[in-house]
């Protein structure tokens, strides 16, 4: 039971009460103390005005008031001159005296535990003021043993009232708890047991009703967190399907490709100026299509290879992926190609990778500039400081819808061209996180967009080529 929340709570509860009640108890007795010896004095004052009637009382008489009055001896100072006295025999000395003219609560409540605490038959002597202004003062001699056993029946009193009290008082909270919190918590995880044995079933995302704000508040960010749960499971469906879709695909287009890269190589023995220029370029791209058919045949593994890093001459590239792209642009001239690479320029990446992120940029660019329509330009530059290098793909296009700008780099979410995927920008930002750099968008409004590639000079724990 006290592994519950409802179990704590309740054992929590009676402690707490006990602890209020002991606060409670102990002033309540030193009042308790202070009560008794006063009306002790009180009785005294009223036997001893019996000597006011006479100079001299009977001996039995005398001890008949002493007993009532529950005390041994009484001394009442009527003024400077007069006092009354009656005394009997004091069984032994006595031990202390207590002054209940000025005794502070604190003395009081300090008297009250000794006298507890002391099983001691003892005889005490008590001074106070005479009521209804008696007299100068009132003093007694008096056992203790009475008083301290009716300030333990006045405790256990108290004890047992306190324990009434907590049981009540926990059982009402208990059941209070139970029923405004242990059992909303219990719905809500039901809620998630059920839910855990579905995630993809939308039916059973939870649908917020608690009344309590807090549990309100918990239950709206567990809707949020199933929901997002449940598209990102639905979306991980698609993706293994595409996935394995593409895998067959390109089984096939391999095998496409190994062919055409068979007369492509043939080309190269042509005496056709024109083609040994441009034979070379084809081989190149249908290698780079088989390997990246023969890449996506281990797509299972959901992750890029590591980049073999090695010291690259920028400029080459550069101009190999702008060659590229200006014929796939044709020979309109509608779009611009300027490389603004400094031509010795040379830092350390994976070629096929880092061609695979600046082509894929450089195609977005050139795709924009040509759905605008009326002629562009798309840039690439370069720079390099101590820590870093620095290539930059700019463009004069529209700049890119605040969508595309919002799930930038998400796959299937941040496509910019009507009819894309949105993978293109997702795989280039993967590639430049495999290098230990960064791809972020640095411009991008109504005159043209620029990305910004980082690549650390400090070389990551990879695979060096």
């Amino acid at each position: 039971m006290f592994n519950t929340l409802s179990g704590r709570f309740l054992a929590l509860t009676t402690v707490f009460v006990m602890l209020a009640e002991v606060l409670i108890f102990v002033p309540s007795v030193a009042r308790f103390r202070q009560d008794y010896l006063q009306l002790r004095l009180e009785r005294a004052q009223i036997a001893s005005l019996a000597l006011l009637a006479s100079e001299t009382l009977d001996a039995d008489l005398e001890a008949e008031l002493l007993e009532n009055a529950g005390v041994y001896n009484v001394v009442l100072r009527r003024d400077e001159v007069r006092q009354l006295a009656l005394s009997s025999p004091i069984p032994e000395p006595i031990h202390a005296t207590y002054d209940l003219r000025n005794d502070s609560a604190l003395q009081l409540i300090r008297d009250a535990l000794r006298t507890l605490l002391d099983a001691d038959e003892r005889i005490i002597r008590v001074i106070g003021d005479p009521v209804q202004q008696g007299g100068l003062l009132i003093e007694v001699t008096m056992d203790e043993a009475p008083l301290r056993a009716e300030m333990l029946e006045y405790g256990l009193r108290i004890l047992i009232l306190s324990a009434v009290i907590s049981v009540v008082t926990a059982a009402l909270l208990f059941a209070a708890v139970q029923a405004f919190l242990v059992t909303p918590i219990k719905r809500v995880v039901a809620q998630i047991q059920s839910y855990a044995d579905a995630p993809e079933d939308a039916r059973r995302i939870i649908a917020p009703r608690a009344g309590l704000r807090e549990l309100r508040e918990a239950e709206t960010a567990l809707q949020a967190m199933e929901t997002q749960l449940t598209s990102a499971l639905r979306q991980k469906d698609r993706l293994a399907q595409l996935g394995s879709g593409v895998a067959k695909v390109s089984h096939d287009l391999r095998n496409i490709l190994t062919s055409a890269q068979l007369f492509a190589d043939r080309l190269d023995s042509s005496e056709d100026p024109l083609v040994k220029r441009m034979a070379p370029k084809l081989v190149g791209s249908i290698t780079r299509a088989v390997n990246l058919c023969e890449s996506s045949l281990a797509f299972g593994r959901a992750e890029e290879p590591p980049p073999q890093l090695a010291r690259l001459p920028l400029a080459a590239l550069v101009t190999e992926v702008l060659e590229a792209e200006r014929l796939a642009a044709g020979e309109g001239g509608e779009v611009e190609f300027h490389d603004e690479v400094p031509p010795g320029l040379v830092l350390r990446a994976d070629a096929e990778q880092l061609f695979r992120v600046l082509s894929n940029l450089v195609r977005n660019a050139r795709q924009a500039i040509m759905a605008k329509g009326g002629g562009g330009h798309v840039t690439v530059s370069a720079r390099e400081d101590e820590d870093a290098w620095w290539i930059y793909v700019s463009d004069t296009g529209p700049g890119l819808p605040p969508k595309a700008r919002e799930h930038l780099f998400r796959a299937f979410r941040g496509g910019v061209a009507k009819g894309g995927t949105g993978l293109g920008l997702a795989i280039a930002a993967e590639l430049v996180r495999g290098h230990g750099g960064r791809l972020e968008l640095t411009r991008s409004d109504e005159t043209g967009t620029q990305f910004a590639i980082c690549l650390p000079r400090s070389a990551p724990q990879m695979a060096v080529g």
